[in-house]
């Protein structure tokens, strides 16, 4: 419409001849890359009728018109094939679409806002946006031996890097449910890898438990350390005692993980994320700085923490990651007090806090 716009402009301004119908023939062209075959037969049509108007009024020569018709006429026809093609590749994107997110759903299970003791909060931003799912992984479950979860990277990218992800996540459900240690939970999915894994193909992570009040316990197997956020707003990097090779290599090197034990109390947080994070860059190619961000972002609630700290990453990349990112935040809550207890003459007997 716009290019038929045009050359009616220039004809009532004065241009003359033959020169400018051939320009019509963009019209349908262009109509062809939002609308269906349906509008670009409108515009051909539209461009048609301009034409012989337009080239009645200059008496431009009628061979020389039945050519410039003619080539409108094909580029209408192939222009409209081409809108029913881009119409059935649109349908197809919005099916695989439809399976991606299922797939994600299936595994990425939602995480629920309060598991056990703890506030949660994920996000997660794949890199290929059409696909919305890749090798970035993490799960929370609730089991008998107190809340579990994982998060890690695969290597790799596209549907292996997603089916060992599944893998990992599968394994890593149902041994978190029948295994009362940590590490051989972590066994269970090294063997698991070990068998399904080509040889160069690994998964760095982080599992980590809660058996008890106080207590946190966390395994690395060559992922980035998690930040232990405490009340105060101090963040700690916890840094495994031993390095440890990732999930898949344990073959390759006389190397295991060990179990880290370490404090948990009331108001303390734990970040856990992939490399996604720590290796996005600005257009400077500098990394972004998650200590600083995490400090900045800051609160007591993990979900609007989360929500900050991605938008200021976001702005960092200036507003497109290039990689695959997991964020999981943990948050154990001060548990309110008990109302005050009336003694014997009458008074009040204050009742300290319960510890968890």
């Amino acid at each position: 419409m716009l290019v038929t716009a045009v050359v009616l402009a220039v004809d009532l301004a004065g241009g003359a001849g033959v020169i400018w119908l051939p320009l019509l023939a963009v019209g349908p062209a262009l109509a062809a890359t939002t609308n269906g075959p349906r509008g670009v037969l409108c515009v051909g049509l539209l461009a048609a009728a301009f034409g012989v108007v337009h080239g009645t009024r200059h008496g431009v020569a009628g061979r020389d018109l039945t050519a410039v018709l003619v080539v409108l006429a094909a580029v209408t026809l192939a222009s409209g094939l081409a809108g029913v093609l881009r119409g059935r590749r649109e349908r197809v994107l919005a099916a695989v679409r439809s399976v991606a997110e299922t797939a994600q759903h299936a595994l990425l299970v939602p995480v629920p806002p309060t598991v056990g003791p703890f506030q949660v909060a994920v996000r997660y931003s794949a890199a290929a946006a059409e696909a919305r799912i890749g090798g970035d992984l993490y799960a929370l479950v609730s089991t008998p031996y107190g809340v579990r979860l994982i998060v890690g990277d695969v290597r790799g990218k596209g549907l292996p890097a997603v089916g060992t992800a599944a893998l990992v996540v599968g394994v890593f459900r149902e041994a978190a449910h029948d295994e009362p240690d940590l590490l051989t939970v972590v066994d269970r999915i090294e063997r698991s890898l070990a068998r399904n894994l080509g040889p160069d193909d690994f998964v760095t992570a982080v599992v980590a438990g809660h058996p008890r009040p106080g207590h946190l316990e966390v395994v690395n197997c060559g992922h980035a350390p998690p930040l232990l956020v405490r009340p105060s707003g101090d963040v700690v990097p916890v840094d495994p005692p031993h390095p440890a090779p990732p999930l898949g290599l344990r073959a390759l090197t006389d190397q295991t993980p060990g179990l880290h034990v370490l404090p948990f109390a009331d108001g303390d947080q734990l970040l856990l994320y992939t490399d996604g994070v720590t290796e996005a860059r600005d257009r400077h190619r500098e990394f972004y700085p998650l200590h600083d961000g995490l400090a900045r972002t800051l609160t007591d609630e993990p979900a609007r923490t989360l929500t900050a700290l991605h938008d200021d990453l976001l702005h960092h990349v200036g507003g497109r990651l290039h990689d695959d990112a997991a964020l999981i935040l943990i948050r154990k809550p001060f548990l309110p007090r008990r109302p005050a207890a009336p003694s014997a003459q009458g008074g009040e007997t204050p009742v300290a806090r319960v510890a968890d």
